[in-house]
């Protein structure tokens, strides 16, 4: 390993993934899945160099374990239960669940296969690595972190001159520039701006005593569709139905556009509009969807004031600022800003993810409200559930209010 370590610590990863982990230790343990990694950019390589460190820092990442004081914290958070505390005790992540590769003209391979979890787990961990190794590697490391501080220090003068005044949470583990200068855009955010409400970086939200903020992933909703029981239309009825049952509207943010938002607000019924505090968006066109939402909650008499419309897809601070001028003064408005917060730099960020494609052996995938966002191994599968959604849509488009 050329590099110094770069996860430290396990919680070095977004809360969402022990939300999701904490719904299927209590119910679903009994799935497998498959993840895949794809680096969304064009014209990326990566060299035998890089790939050889990504998997020096893999064989680091599974010699890790939990902490007690690490424990300890999660414990303190008042929706994590002890049970899946004593869990994470014990667990750690096995090499042998990840494969990786490289191909002749230098496109990375990364398959993630296991019990979903313990497979899942790895997502965070892994993007986080071969961001930093990229960059690290490919770069002037030291000049990207001086364009990356000039841009910092702009965004912090505009929350304190005010022309940016909207809350946020800075969602940026899986794209960060590295794991220090993340370490650094968290304190200086949270100190700087008065706007910075918490992190979804689990490690940094104890060590600066900040919120860590987060609810669930295209993922959790997607892993139903592996469930034989389960129609693949009314996938997002049974994850919210487990959601609440696990969490009893204390962690309560729904992701709307994993199989379509328009779908989703079929299963939006009256009861999970009072049960979850607020909806996330993630794709497709923000303000439409913005409105959509709004004019749902009326459609249910809900108090607009206490929901909350959470925008994450792809958001710089001025994009966000127009959002919340715009929807400011009926409902609630907050942002989750990733790459713009970790890695804006003088060079393009690299767009990677790594999704969940198959479940108990049987295809899966994201629709979103973005057709360039979709992503399945098994296009005849896709065509299916695209066939799904538009039947029960066709079916349900003229119901009434529930």
């Amino acid at each position: 390993m050329k590099l110094n370590p770069i996860i430290l610590s396990l919680l070095d990863t977004d809360l969402y993934k022990f939300n999701m982990d904490q719904v299927i230790f209590h119910k679903h343990t009994d799935l497998s899945g498959e993840y895949y990694f794809r680096c969304r950019n064009e014209g990326i390589v990566f060299t035998r160099e890089m790939f050889e460190e990504i998997n020096a820092q893999i064989d680091h990442l599974c010699t890790l374990t939990f902490r007690k004081e690490e424990l300890d914290y999660l414990r303190s958070i008042r929706f994590i239960k002890d049970d899946y505390v004593e869990f994470l005790r014990l667990w750690r992540p096995i090499r042998d669940y990840v494969t990786t590769g490289l191909t002749e003209n230098g496109q990375l391979i990364i398959v993630v296969r296991g019990p979903l979890f313990s497979a899942m787990q790895f997502e965070i961990y892994l993007l986080e690595i071969v961001n930093e190794v990229y960059f690290r590697m490919r770069y002037d490391y030291a000049a990207l972190r001086r364009s990356a501080e000039e841009r910092l220090d702009e965004k912090i003068r505009a929350f304190q001159t005010g022309t940016y005044n909207f809350k946020f949470a800075e969602f940026g583990c899986r794209r960060r520039l590295s794991r220090e200068w993340q370490d650094v855009v968290v304190r200086r955010l949270a100190e700087e701006t008065g706007c910075c409400v918490g992190t979804s970086n689990v490690y940094l939200a104890m060590k600066y005593h900040l919120i860590p903020i987060g609810t669930y992933a295209h993922e959790f909703v997607q892993m139903y569709q592996g469930i034989d029981s389960i129609p693949l239309a009314y996938t997002n009825h049974y994850a919210m139905e487990d959601w609440y049952d696990e969490y009893r509207g204390d962690n309560g943010t729904a992701l709307t556009d994993t199989v379509t938002t328009d779908l989703f607000l079929l299963d939006f019924n009256r009861a999970m509009v009072n049960n979850f505090s607020g909806v996330r968006h993630d794709s497709g066109d923000p303000y439409e969807w913005g409105e959509k939402m709004i004019a749902h909650y009326e459609k249910y008499g809900a108090y607009l004031k206490s929901k909350t419309l959470l925008f994450s897809d792809s958001l710089d601070f001025d994009r966000a600022q127009k959002l919340y001028d715009h929807f400011k003064d009926r409902i609630r408005v907050t942002f989750g800003i990733g790459t713009y917060c970790s890695n804006d730099t003088c060079v393009e960020p690299l767009n990677i993810v790594i999704k969940l494609q198959t479940v108990n052996g049987r295809a899966v995938a994201k629709l979103s409200d973005s057709p360039g966002k979709a992503m399945c191994r098994d296009e005849e599968y896709l065509k299916y559930l695209r066939r799904s959604v538009a039947f029960r849509l066709d079916r349900e488009k003229n119901v009434g209010v529930n």
